[in-house]
């Protein structure tokens, strides 16, 4: 059986409605003005009812009855004030459920979802840079603190689904910004599961997911690519934007050292870059030019805090900072700039790479001093599959931007996890800018 609920729980839940911030006293206090008013007006009129000489038995009989002028004053007043306060208040709450029916989420509080909805709404500006699995991981954790997140993706990749969709049909590949509106989607649980569903059996369809599919039919639908992508994020609920570096159908190319010799091979397309034994010596777009997404640099002048990875340095970063423009307007931004250090490394792009080699293989790519911060994980425990850790040695302590931390997912070792790396993130922009405002 369930317990009944105590009455002071009720007293409580109905006190946090004028808790600063919700946006609703001022109604509120707008409301008790006008039913103070209506009620100066009835009183009025029934006091000129009162004056009014007739003769009428009739008439005086009936406004007897509608004023209940049988009744001592004082209980009249009581009757008058108690229906009319609990038509109003009725009236109000019927109105209310009402209005917010389609948005509210079941089983959850109304105040619980009106506080949380404020609170996130006043969180700073974030932009996270990147791709791959390492930006979606990130914004499932920083959706719990801010509303305001734009993410910048890269639109170089050329492999699996993406890549037949980019080839076959001439779009931008939509893969990475597919994973990115999942991880933002206010019910990612289902829409996850839809967007990363793939299909088998038709040769035709066979290993497309129904994201992917879902943005390009989008494309064709409004006639762009940063439209569909729009509509996309409306139509899932997510909570923040999704945004590609580049408008550019750009390509990645990369100069490789071969294991064992020093001779150098030149790799054209993102995908075939970790298919390659060797070391990546360099890495640059086709065309080496491209235009940056004008709303994407709008982001990052505007940002409060820019998030850099985690994600693959040559694959899923670098094709973000070597645009130009972008990488020009990073450097212009007054945010705090934070780049977050894989926890492993990967093959065939960052063998055996220490925290110190991640920072030098962007710097070498876009200059120094660009980050405020650089931050790595500290726990080196769990099984990688294979993999290394991506560790902090005596090069990396000497770096005075240096920050560790407990990053890793007990169930995922090589992977982040969202709740620990969005916690530290938010810290660390408060430890620089003071706390958030109420």
């Amino acid at each position: 059986m369930k317990k009944s609920q105590a009455p002071s729980g009720g007293l409580v839940r109905i006190a946090r409605w004028l808790v600063p911030g919700l946006g609703i006293k001022r109604w509120m206090l707008l409301i008790l003005a006008g039913i103070t008013l209506l009620a100066v007006g009835s009183a009025i009129f029934l006091l000129e009812l009162y004056r009014t000489d007739t003769s009428n038995p009739i008439i005086l009989s009936l406004l007897s009855l509608v004023s209940l002028r049988f009744l001592p004053r004082l209980v009249r007043v009581l009757i008058f004030a108690a229906l009319g306060a609990g038509l109003v208040g009725y009236g109000i709450w019927r109105l209310n459920r009402a209005l917010l029916r389609p948005f509210v989420r079941p089983g959850e509080p109304l105040v619980d979802q009106l506080t949380s909805y404020r609170r996130l709404d006043r969180g700073p500006r974030v932009v996270a840079i990147g791709g791959g699995h390492g930006i979606s991981t990130l914004l499932r954790g920083l959706k719990e603190h801010t509303r305001n997140i734009t993410a910048i993706v890269t639109v170089a990749d050329d492999g699996g689904s993406s890549g037949r969709l980019r080839e076959s049909l001439g779009i931008l590949p939509p893969g990475d910004i597919r994973n990115c509106l999942a991880a933002l989607s206010n019910d990612e649980a289902l829409l996850t599961q839809l967007f990363q569903y793939r299909f088998s059996g038709s040769p035709e369809l066979q290993g497309h997911s129904f994201g992917n599919l879902f943005i390009t039919a989008l494309t064709d639908l409004t006639g762009s690519f940063d439209e569909a992508i729009a509509e996309s994020g409306r139509a899932l609920s997510v909570s923040g934007r999704v945004l590609p570096s580049t408008l550019d159908a750009v390509r990645l190319l990369a100069d490789m050292r071969l294991p064992n010799t020093l001779n150098e091979v030149r790799v054209a397309g993102e995908s075939k870059i970790p298919e390659m034994a060797g070391r990546v010596r360099r890495v640059w777009l086709e065309p080496n030019n491209p235009p940056a997404f004008p709303p994407t640099l709008q982001s990052i002048l505007k940002a409060e805090l820019i998030v850099v990875g985690p994600g693959s340095i040559y694959t899923s970063l670098l094709p973000n900072l070597l645009v130009p423009e972008l990488q020009a307007a990073l450097r212009a931004s007054r945010a705090i700039k934070v780049y977050v250090c894989n926890i492993a490394t990967q093959a065939g792009e960052t063998d055996l790479y220490t925290c110190h080699d991640h920072v030098r293989a962007l710097e070498e790519h876009i200059g120094e001093e660009l980050f405020d911060v650089v931050l790595c994980n500290s726990h080196y425990e769990g099984d990688l599959g294979g993999a290394e850790w991506v560790r902090v040695d005596e090069r990396s302590r000497g770096d005075q931007r240096l920050y560790k931390a407990d990053l890793v997912d007990r169930e995922y070792p090589w992977r982040h996890d969202a709740e620990k790396l969005a916690t530290v993130l938010m810290d660390l922009y408060l430890e620089r800018t003071g706390p958030l405002s109420d």
